[in-house]
């Protein structure tokens, strides 16, 4: 063999060797990021609220700042405390007054309403004055009450009450009047249906639901880093497999923003198949008080998290949002708080989240 056939030999096996090597740190490179030990010894990160100061944190969630990995795989997730269901209201209830001749036992009244109450998409309510504290409340077998009330809702998101779903609503609520004794006073169809369209168009008009999605540059991501590093931005685990919610301020009301990627890839764990390059930071307008910042403390969650994790916030297109654009949402969103307020429907109040559901 020539020198010049040996060199070219060398040669080759030294590109093989830089090939292979380049293959091997590019591989290296793009493998999902994992958690490093926990949240609470791993680099700490702050988001900024709306006015410049640290983002609130929730004191009293009873879980702890930091979510290893193995508990994430293992899906332990909250259960959400049950919320005390509002009362009837006209202003989204098409409502029935029902007098009785007497009083009457929560026990009779639970055991005379019909068992399936659900009406189309919508559910008829019974509610009774309680003799006690004269206060309306779902009967309870314990109190009497002394007046009742039939309701249905006028609208929600899967649209108007229409002419079948209402005649279905008298016809149920005359059944229990009938088995109760108690006499009601129903509105005309034709008024609650008008007024159940009106509603509708304006929900319709005024709903928001908001999102941001935030991809993967290069490395993808594990379930459980994703998990590490919106822990330390304040989220907790929600119901179900990858969702995790970011708490509201006061109890029992809808949490602020939600973080939700692929259900198959969290429970799958570690395992290859659950890489992932996009995680949903999710904004539903109508159920998160003004007072709460949402859409500022979105906004910067969401560029945290892209400085974090090296990712790009974008729409729902792939298209990157600049931070302009981000501020005429912020305009919109405070123009649509002004209209719920003016209307009756304050965001996040009961109203509005049974409106809006």
């Amino acid at each position: 063999m020539s020198q010049l056939q040996l060199g070219l030999v060398i040669l080759g096996g030294l590109m093989l060797l830089s090939m292979a090597a380049y293959y091997a740190w590019l591989v290296h490179k793009n493998k999902p990021r994992k958690p490093t030990g926990t949240s609470t010894t791993g680099k700490s990160t702050k988001v900024q609220g709306a006015d410049g100061g640290d983002s609130r944190r929730p004191s009293d969630t009873g879980v702890e700042p930091a979510l290893d990995a193995k508990a994430f795989e293992l899906n332990r997730f909250l259960s959400p405390v049950p919320e005390k269901k509002p009362p009837l209201d006209s202003v989204i209830d098409a409502i029935v007054p029902i007098t009785l001749d007497a009083p009457l036992s929560g026990q009779m009244l639970l055991g005379a309403i019909p068992a399936a109450r659900r009406i189309g998409t919508k559910f008829l309510a019974i509610e009774g004055q309680n003799a006690d504290s004269l206060q309306m409340e779902p009967p309870v077998k314990e109190s009497n009450y002394i007046h009742l009330q039939a309701g249905i809702q006028l609208a929600n998101r899967a649209g108007a009450l229409n002419d079948i779903e209402f005649s279905e609503f008298v016809v149920k609520t005359q059944a229990f009047c009938d088995a109760i004794g108690g006499t009601p006073a129903f509105p005309e169809m034709k008024d609650e249906i008008h007024r159940a369209r009106e509603l509708d168009q304006f929900a319709c008009d005024h709903d928001a639901q908001l999102g941001f999605i935030l991809r993967a540059r290069q490395a993808a991501w594990s379930p459980a880093y994703i998990a590490q590093t919106a822990t330390r931005m304040g989220f907790v685990p929600g119901s179900v497999a990858g969702r995790m919610v970011l708490p509201a301020s006061l109890p029992h009301t809808a949490p602020v923003l939600s973080l939700s990627f692929d259900t198959q890839s969290a429970l799958a764990g570690d395992a290859p198949e659950s890489a992932l390059r996009e995680v949903v930071l999710s904004l539903d307008v109508t159920h998160v008080q003004r007072g709460e910042d949402a859409f500022d403390r979105m906004r910067n969650i969401a560029l945290a998290l892209a400085a974090e994790m090296d990712g790009i916030v974008t729409d729902d297109r792939g298209m990157a949002l600049p931070l302009e654009a981000m501020d005429v949402i912020a305009k919109e969103v405070s123009l649509l708080y002004d209209v719920l307020d003016q209307r009756g429907l304050s965001a996040g109040s009961p109203l509005a989240r049974r409106l809006f559901s």
